[in-house]
């Protein structure tokens, strides 16, 4: 009897360690499965990350060409700005040095008009004074002179509306020559607007079809990462499905293997319990109703 507990108690010490071994096994199981998990969940985020950082570098650098590109132009404009203002303040001293020099010829002129009036007066109080001696012979010479100073006037009158005539030409020649030099001028300038804008398309188109190419390498490179992505989770279920089935074909032959136990047990019970029941049909035969019972 007292065997017959031994292995009873050995029975269930066994169990109770196989069971430990169970539980300890499931353990290290699920153990394994959520750092499986949290590896793929880390990659995952990871590489969101990455990609997250690298379109933002990309936006940067674009943004920075994009004001360099405009600082440049307004470089440029101001540049331009500053030498036609100074051309156009070249040109306004130019025209007040002119001007000043007309005027001081004009005061000369009138300076000598003046005095050469002033000398004619004088010339003609002398002239009465000895008229007075020899009027005959002077009014002839009067005459002359008289003469001599219309022509004289004359030309001078003649010389002067000359001269006019030609400043007025020279003026109107500078000016039209002004205005040629000015068409010219906005000519150049509109070309160069073309050219600048012609330029500026090209660079956009340029920039278009780089940011299109990207693009495109983007995507393919999506496209590829989602197909290796999709690839390794077809090999991690893959993986899965086989420890599953590992897993079942364990604890299939775990429960044969208990099967067989039991059964074994189970036998081991049966000869025990027969030997004992002919131990005692041996030695104690039943005398009345309830022992035989």
């Amino acid at each position: 009897m007292k065997e017959k507990e031994k292995k009873e108690m050995e029975k269930k010490e066994k169990e109770k360690e196989k069971e430990k071994k169970e539980k300890e096994e499931k353990e290290k199981e699920k153990e394994k499965e959520k750092e499986e998990k949290e590896k793929k969940e880390k990659e995952k985020k990871e590489k969101k990350e990455k990609e997250k950082k690298r379109r933002k570098r990309r936006r940067r650098r674009r943004k920075k060409e994009k004001e360099e590109e405009k600082e440049e132009k307004e470089k440029k404009e101001k540049e331009k700005e500053e030498k036609e203002k100074e051309k156009k303040e070249k040109e306004k001293e130019k025209e007040e040095k002119e001007k000043e020099k007309k005027e001081k010829k004009k005061k000369e002129k009138e300076k000598k008009e003046k005095k050469e009036k002033k000398e004619k007066e004088k010339k003609k109080n002398e002239k009465k004074v000895k008229e007075k001696k020899e009027k005959k012979e002077k009014e002839k010479e009067e005459k002359e002179k008289e003469k001599k100073e219309k022509e004289k006037k004359e030309k001078k009158e003649k010389e002067k509306k000359e001269e006019k005539e030609k400043e007025k030409e020279k003026k109107e020649k500078e000016k039209e020559k002004e205005e040629k030099e000015k068409e010219k001028k906005e000519k150049e300038k509109e070309k160069k607007e073309k050219e600048k804008e012609k330029e500026k398309e090209k660079k956009e188109k340029e920039n278009k079809e780089k940011e299109k190419k990207e693009k495109e390498k983007e995507k393919e490179k999506e496209e590829k990462e989602k197909e290796k992505e999709k690839k390794k989770d077809k090999k991690e279920k893959e993986k899965e499905k086989e420890k599953e089935k590992e897993k079942k074909e364990k604890e299939k032959e775990k429960e044969k293997k208990e099967k067989k136990e039991k059964e074994k047990e189970e036998k081991e019970k049966e000869k025990e319990n027969t030997k004992e029941y002919k131990g005692h049909s041996n030695s104690n035969r039943p005398t009345g109703p309830y022992e035989a019972a």
